[in-house]
């Protein structure tokens, strides 16, 4: 007999059980909803891409992430690392197919090559939602709306959504006469909160010396309230500019709608892709800043020029699902392993098409239903209904009664109903429909 082969996953991946599954596709649903209400269509591009066309602009930290290999046609391509590259080459290629401005939402999985910790894996889901063909400021903040009520409808812990702007970043560095190192200072000041000061300093100081290294580390630690930072920011910067106007009217849209209190100006927020060129954003939950940030993002101007001469203005953001649900799922318990609420019981399985009859009924009204299959003892099959978290079991008439009564079992209570004819057990069950769940 041949030797049987280990079944096994690779570092960084996992296969998803149902009660996870459930809860993930549950959270992306409310984040769904949340974007179809502001009035995002979904889209979807090929996981696989030519690898020109993700690491035409990505930066050497992403090309050194990403999977790419060459595929049986001999061609470059490689795996998606993120959702708004792909997404500047659909713009580009449907250019006249959309009308814009464009507004996309798109949830699927992306593959990095990266270390691996809590609620970071080398194949995620992402959940994001951009914005392009518009370069005002209107479009930027209805990104950082979205954020924030997306975030609330996912049941997300107390979170901070940290804001910036890289154009008023990229003229402090002019000033400095740093502008020349842009790339490598924006990916050691991105690393600030990973490895601390002194080892930002020590790459700041490699890249240019040690004073402007010095003055940068400053500039990105400056704190204050919301007016007195930007007023220090500015003034490093050289004075009033059009990317601190910015930032001054999305504080005024922030305050029309009464949720300025979910936002705060930071300096050390630069984001390490080279696409960014307006504001940039990440969002760190307040008890569980180790988790890293669940919602980032920013405006990218000049994305689409790399696949198109008219160059479109974009902004976005993106929901790192699976990081998001290891920071709700902290200390909760186990979730539901179904979706139905009623459990069919099943005395003979030779009446399996009587069953799945009488569950279709209550399926049409609304009641997810399931129907066991084999005709294990009733308490056996009582206990497989608790455990996937059902709280009814439906007790079928026995072969051959022409009652047609069946009897409703609460499983939390261990107490059956009186015989009941199927609609009656329906109305019932839709009465009492926020207790049908053992758990949520």
């Amino acid at each position: 007999m041949a030797s049987l082969i280990e079944p096994r996953v690779l570092k960084g991946f996992r296969d998803s059980l149902p009660a996870a599954e459930i809860k993930r596709r549950g959270l992306a649903g409310r984040v769904e909803t949340v974007f179809q209400s502001f009035g995002f269509v979904p889209i979807d591009t090929p996981a696989l891409e030519y690898a020109e066309i993700l690491l035409g602009k990505g930066g050497g930290e992403t090309e050194k992430q990403v999977y790419r290999f060459n595929d049986n046609g001999g061609r470059d391509v490689a795996l998606r690392f993120d959702l708004t590259v792909p997404f500047a080459r659909f713009v580009a290629e449907h250019r006249a197919e959309l009308p814009f401005p464009f507004k996309r939402y798109h949830i699927a999985k992306v593959w990095r090559g990266e270390n691996t910790q809590r609620g970071r894996y080398r194949e995620f889901t992402q959940c994001d939602f951009d914005c392009i063909g518009s370069g005002n400021a209107a479009a930027d903040f209805e990104i950082l709306l979205m954020m924030k009520e997306a975030l609330a409808a996912a049941g997300t812990p107390a979170f901070t959504i940290r804001l910036n702007h890289r154009g008023l970043f990229n003229r402090f560095l002019q000033r400095i006469d740093s502008a020349g190192k842009s790339a490598e200072i924006l990916r050691a000041v991105d690393k600030l909160p990973k490895i601390g000061r002194d080892q930002v300093l020590n790459l700041l100081s490699a890249a240019l010396d040690e004073k402007r290294a010095e003055l940068i580390v400053k500039y990105v630690e400056t704190t204050g309230n919301w007016d007195e930072t930007l007023n220090a920011m500015t003034e490093a910067a050289g004075g009033d500019n059009p990317d601190s106007a910015r930032l001054r009217t999305l504080r005024g849209f922030m305050l029309d709608t009464g949720i300025a209190g979910a936002f705060v100006i930071d300096p050390a927020i630069t984001r390490g892709l080279d696409y960014y060129t307006g504001i940039v954003f990440e969002t760190l939950l307040d008890g569980m800043p180790s988790i890293g940030s669940v919602c980032s993002g920013g405006r990218y101007d000049n994305l689409c020029g790399l696949y198109s001469k008219e160059p479109l203005g974009g902004v976005g953001s993106s929901i790192g699902l699976d990081r998001l649900l290891a920071a709700i799922e902290s200390g909760e318990k186990a979730g539901r392993e179904t979706y139905a609420e009623l459990a069919v019981i099943c005395l003979r399985e030779e009446q399996g098409g009587v069953y799945q009859s009488i569950a279709q009924k209550f399926r049409v009204s609304g009641i997810p239903a399931e129907v066991f299959v084999e005709a294990k003892k009733q308490g056996t099959q009582f206990a497989e209904a608790e455990r996937k978290g059902i709280r009814w079991a439906l007790i079928p008439p026995e072969a051959g009664a022409d009652t047609g009564l069946v009897t409703l079992r609460d499983l939390q209570t261990r107490k059956n109903s009186a015989p009941l004819t199927v609609s009656a057990a329906i109305a019932f069950l839709k009465q009492n429909e926020k207790g049908t769940r053992a758990s949520d």
